[in-house]
């Protein structure tokens, strides 16, 4: 099947009703198991993306986990596909009646992430979030640790010692991705403007890490300009742009190590600069798409979200359960690449 199984492909494999596959999803109304188990048979056999939560509900005893999560940004684009994602890998995870708990950090604080955490812990059984390092935060981890509640570092690193893991893609290759396709790409050599949301972000820290060091190995002709740092604010990121396009008219292309990047493709829309740099943006969302498209972006650098979700969601599990040895150290995942051509 060339599409993705809908509901209505699932009821047509099993012979029954959309509404029966909805009762047997959502346990609305009470199923026979021999039709509960004809669903499942067929969810399984098609690839029906919830066939392991159509499993999960036919085991009554199977455990239950409570997954907590800290992300930032609720209106973030981005955000909102991790939290899909999470969402629907916490209750397809195998074994477990799973469920997530998801908060939103307001601001990038330390005390914005400890206040969330505070609260996650009196519910979850472990907990992944991303955060800023700080030295609160790692002693909120390690008391976390000595409770019994696992946490892990998502996107971002932690550099708590008392953290359980980290799960995202690695972000130094990543910053070396981006300097490679900017020497590549560019022009002409020149200075090449980077933007991180802070300084405090592990995962930035190790994008500008890989970025420079690419430079400095590789490209010496080119001049990378001080860091800027832009608090993942699209306004923020607008005038920085705007800084950069003023200030060096040498200027061969622009980074951005985090959010904020809507910021920076409206300014170089509005200089009218599409195709006079080479940019790279993180992770895919409608408007880097669109800068794709319009050549005013290079090149994104992409989480793959729903495998994001599940290998963190299978760590917690570990860690939960003590199958593990202390400490799940670093699990780096892949990363997509996209290009105007490849959309």
């Amino acid at each position: 099947m060339s599409r993705r199984p809908t509901i209505v492909h699932l009821a047509r494999a099993a012979d029954v009703s959309v509404a029966t596959v909805d009762r047997v999803l959502n346990r609305r109304h009470p199923v026979r198991e021999e039709t509960a188990r004809r669903v499942l048979a067929a969810a399984e056999e098609i690839g029906f993306h919830a066939a392991a939560l159509i499993k999960q509900r036919l085991d009554p005893d199977a455990p239950s986990r409570t997954f907590g999560f800290v992300l930032q940004k609720e209106t973030s684009y981005f955000y909102q596909a991790l939290a899909a994602a999470l969402d629907e890998a916490c209750r397809s995870a195998p074994g477990v009646r799973g469920r997530a708990v998801i908060s939103f950090a307001a601001e990038l604080t330390p005390a914005a992430v400890l206040e969330k955490l505070a609260r996650l812990s009196q519910r979850a059984d472990a907990l992944a979030v991303v955060s800023v390092d700080h030295p609160s935060i790692s002693q909120a981890v390690e008391e976390l640790k000595g409770r019994g509640i696992p946490t892990f570092g998502l996107l971002t690193g932690l550099a708590a010692p008392a953290r359980a893991g980290y799960v995202g893609i690695d972000n130094r290759k990543a910053g070396r991705m981006a300097a490679w396709t900017i020497a590549r790409t560019a022009r002409r050599p020149g200075e090449v403007g980077l933007l991180v949301g802070s300084h405090r972000y592990l995962g930035h820290e190790m994008r500008e890490i890989g970025f420079r060091s690419y430079f400095r190995e590789h490209a010496p002709s080119f001049r990378v300009l001080e860091t800027l740092v832009n608090l993942e604010e699209p306004r923020i990121a607008y005038e920085a742009t705007l800084d950069f396009l003023q200030k060096h008219q040498g200027l061969a292309g622009i980074c951005v190590a985090g959010g904020g990047m809507e910021g920076v493709i409206a300014a170089l829309r509005d200089e009218r600069r599409a195709g006079s740099l080479a940019v790279v943006v993180p992770e895919l969302t409608p408007e880097s798409r669109s800068a794709l498209v319009d050549d005013v972006v290079t090149l994104v650098i992409g989480t793959p979200l729903q495998l994001l979700a599940r290998k963190t969601i299978e760590a917690m599990l570990r860690a939960i359960d003590r199958s593990s040895p202390e400490g799940l150290g670093e699990l780096f995942l892949p990363f997509d690449i996209y290009t105007s051509e490849n959309l």
